[in-house]
């Protein structure tokens, strides 16, 4: 059986902790600031934990077990 590649978006959008949790950046953060509050802007700063149903998906996506 041949091995299975890595999607290359889903490597680029999502980081996995040390822990081995995974990570992802907030939308609606990327331009149009101009209409948005600076409050707003800044609580979408950073990055979130991905949800854990979504989580197995991913994984798979990065050809992790």
């Amino acid at each position: 059986m041949p091995k299975m590649k890595t999607s290359k978006t889903a490597k680029k959008r999502f980081k996995k902790t040390g822990t081995g949790k995974l990570r992802r950046q907030q939308a609606m953060r990327q331009h149009l600031f101009e209409a948005k509050p600076s409050s707003r802007t800044r609580r979408l700063d950073g990055t979130v934990d991905v949800h854990k149903g979504d989580a197995r998906k991913i994984k798979r996506l990065l050809c992790e077990r």
